[in-house]
């Protein structure tokens, strides 16, 4: 078996409705792995349909990622249904465009709660079973709004994601005993429907690419190739790392 192929592997996928969190599934899926689609939205059922119809093993769980005890069951489902659970991508996620002074505590709460404590949970509930496994890789999507802070009026999202940026660096510390692996990717501007409004104008395209090198927002694909990557024995000496997909904005 190549390294870069993931037959045999689970993977659960939180946000895999569409737009990053779709492009990791189809691509796990593509390499072997079996996938469980998390998200609240239920286009995830015709994901998980499609996916199966290609012969992939896929299941869409309607899963709010902010509710621990919704946590606790897509874990303990997966491990009755699978025997385990080998990868985890917390792709979930919102962004809050607003200054600071106008947004109030519940804005932050909800930025944070998905964002963050999403995150955590996630973590919580998959390290058990990866400990006794022996091994696991955890993926969490961070940003390259958590490296630098990219655009005005982005301040709670930035913070968020510079949070998940460390809580990976602190769960990679805690759990690398137990052989599991736990690093983040940091995407750049992506063209998904979060922003296909923005990015519809092209007077838009110079104030959303920033300090990109390239003069093109990166496709989800090229996420998911990060992803799949890390979740992969390809990247069997990395933990605690970044890899970050923003066409080299934050290289100056």
């Amino acid at each position: 078996m190549s390294v870069y192929d993931l037959n045999g592997r689970v993977a659960i996928v939180t946000g895999a409705a569409k737009g990053m969190g779709e492009a990791h599934v189809r691509l796990m899926a593509e390499r072997g792995a079996a996938v469980i689609i998390s998200d609240l939205d239920p286009k995830g059922e015709a994901v998980a349909e499609e996916l199966r119809q290609s012969g992939a093993s896929a299941r869409f769980v309607k899963h709010d990622v902010t509710e621990e005890e919704q946590w606790a069951k897509l874990a303990a489902d997966a491990i009755a249904e699978h025997g385990k659970i080998d990868i985890l991508v917390n792709n979930a996620g919102l962004a809050d465009l607003q200054p600071v002074n106008e947004a109030t505590a519940a804005d932050f709460r909800r930025i944070f709660d998905v964002n963050v404590m999403g995150v955590f949970l996630g973590c919580k509930h998959v390290l058990e079973g990866m400990k006794a496994a022996g091994r696991g890789s955890i993926i969490n999507i961070a940003s390259a709004g958590g490296m630098q802070a990219l655009f005005p009026n982005l301040s709670l999202y930035t913070a968020s994601k510079g949070a998940v940026r460390m809580l990976t660096k602190a769960v990679a510390v805690d759990y690398a005993q137990y052989a599991i692996r736990v690093n983040a990717v940091n995407p750049g501007l992506i063209h998904t429907s979060m922003n296909e409004e923005y990015l519809k104008d092209p007077a838009m395209w110079p104030t959303m690419l920033g300090n990109t090198l390239f003069d093109r927002p990166g496709k989800a694909t090229e996420v998911a190739e990060a992803v799949a990557f890390l979740a992969s024995d390809a990247s069997s000496y990395m933990t605690g790392a970044d890899l970050t997909v923003d066409g080299g904005w934050t290289a100056n």
